[in-house]
């Protein structure tokens, strides 16, 4: 079974054609050329842009000299409005390095141990909200719930139902559909005093939610001088203090991480939990074995339990390499630089694409293909180490990788351990990449509650 991929656009376009494709979903803008390329070069009016394949290059990049590659601003200008100027994924140099050494020990490997037990809590919820369903169901409404529930439980220690993580949670949903990818100012250089034409309604959803997140930060800010701040990974960030400058965040700082927070371990989340759902419906074989894992795993797992999904982890794996969350990211270079006998220039965009190098013909054995054995074989070790980016790499590595890795095959292998699950007929997902690598028109199944006897 090989799993939807969207059609590629033809190898020559028009630069409006490129832009319009690009705003509407940046996977069928590509050519198909690129899942083969070592290296693709694209120049605009008004900048020049390199699709990065190669192995090397993307070490240079992002492991050997990612100080000298920053993150750039031109992706920034469309989350600006609701992850602010502060955030830890748009922040460059300095500031990154301050915000990193700031919130690095709360998702260090010990604290995964900690926030286990509101995972669970998650899981067991979703699998009860699931149970009511009848007939087709658009799964990502779901995992979108689920994932959102396990950031609130694990930051703020409160379920998605409370007042204001609902109201945040439901925000969001209006904001993403408002929200493309990339707004004008990613195309044209922009002087700082014009505007950024956001639509008014991302302006204001963004605006009502950081009034929430506020609300919450405000909160626990109390807490922590009463005495009575719970001790969750809000509490954690927030009372740790830079050991270089012996500063803690400020309460606007801890809005733009809280953003963050939310925007990439709810919405990267949910993107992968929905696939790999439909992976599983459409692989009877696979799904039994899962099946098999979670049944063993049970409904009130403990943290060592975890070792009995090693299957289960490799299918979430398998899933982020053939629908990583992030489809592409974009560095900057700040001074000259010659990649594959070219020069680039200052300024340039230098696009590494986890949807392309993670289905490259020329790392992967039968690239297009969804087999979650293929990490046991001697090719997929090797693709690990050189072609297998979902979290980014280096320095800037994910900060909540780690935690992925357990929330993702935790709440699989609880669902469908609790539920059969299968395809609906004609609902075949396309993925389009809006903020996440989504599917344009839902991902649908039918469950049906599992015998455990």
């Amino acid at each position: 079974m090989i799993p939807p991929k969207p059609t590629a656009r033809p190898d020559k376009t028009t630069l409006r054609n490129y832009v319009k494709l690009f705003r509407k979903d940046i996977l069928s803008a590509q050519p198909a050329k690129l899942y083969r390329a070592w290296m693709a070069e694209f120049r605009t009016p008004f900048f020049r842009s390199y699709l990065v394949n190669q192995p090397s290059l993307i070490k240079r990049v992002l492991n050997e000299r990612p100080m000298d590659f920053p993150k750039s601003a031109r992706i920034a200008e469309g989350l600006k409005p609701l992850l602010g100027e502060g955030s830890v994924f748009l922040t460059n140099g300095e500031a990154w390095k301050r915000q990193r050494r700031i919130i690095d020990p709360a998702f260090e490997g010990g604290r995964l141990r900690d926030t286990f037990e509101a995972m669970v809590a998650s899981a067991q919820s979703a699998v009860a909200r699931l149970e009511g369903p009848q007939g087709p169901i658009d799964v990502e409404p779901q995992t979108s719930h689920a994932a959102a529930d396990v950031i609130f439980r694990t930051l703020f220690s409160i379920p998605i139902e409370h007042e204001i993580a609902r109201d945040v949670f439901a925000q969001f949903q209006d904001h993403q559909r408002e929200q493309p990818i990339l707004n004008i100012a990613a195309f044209i250089p922009l002087p700082g005093w014009m505007p950024r034409f956001h639509r008014k309604r991302t302006k204001d959803t963004a605006k009502t939610i950081r009034a929430l997140i506020r609300t919450l930060t405000d909160t626990r800010m109390a807490e922590i001088k009463a005495g009575t701040a719970p001790n969750d990974l809000a509490t954690k960030i927030m009372t740790t203090a830079d050991p270089e400058t012996g500063q803690t965040f400020t309460a606007d700082e801890m809005v733009d991480q809280v953003a963050i927070f939310f925007l990439a371990g709810h919405e990267t989340s949910a993107s992968a939990l929905a696939w790999a759902l439909w992976l599983i419906a459409a692989n009877p074989e696979v799904q039994d074995k899962v099946a098999a894992e979670g049944l063993a795993f049970g409904n009130d797992p403990a943290f060592s339990d975890l070792s009995k999904l090693r299957y289960t982890k490799d299918v979430f794996r398998e899933t982020l390499r053939l629908y990583p969350p992030v489809p592409m990211m974009v560095r900057e270079t700040t001074c000259p630089e010659r990649f594959r006998e070219r020069d680039v220039p200052v300024g340039s965009q230098i696009v590494l694409s986890p949807w392309h190098v993670q289905r490259h013909e020329r790392f992967w054995d039968d690239p297009d293909a969804f087999d979650p054995d293929r990490f046991k074989t001697d090719n997929g070790k090797q693709c690990l180490r050189d072609a297998f980016i979902p979290f980014s790499s280096g320095p800037r590595v994910c900060t909540g990788a780690g935690f992925a890795m357990v929330e993702g095959p935790l709440l699989l292998a609880m669902i469908v351990g609790a539920y059969k699950i299968k395809t609906v007929a004609g609902k075949t997902p396309v993925p389009v990449a809006h903020l996440t690598v989504r599917s344009g028109d839902g991902i649908w199944l039918e469950l049906e509650k599992r015998d455990k006897a």
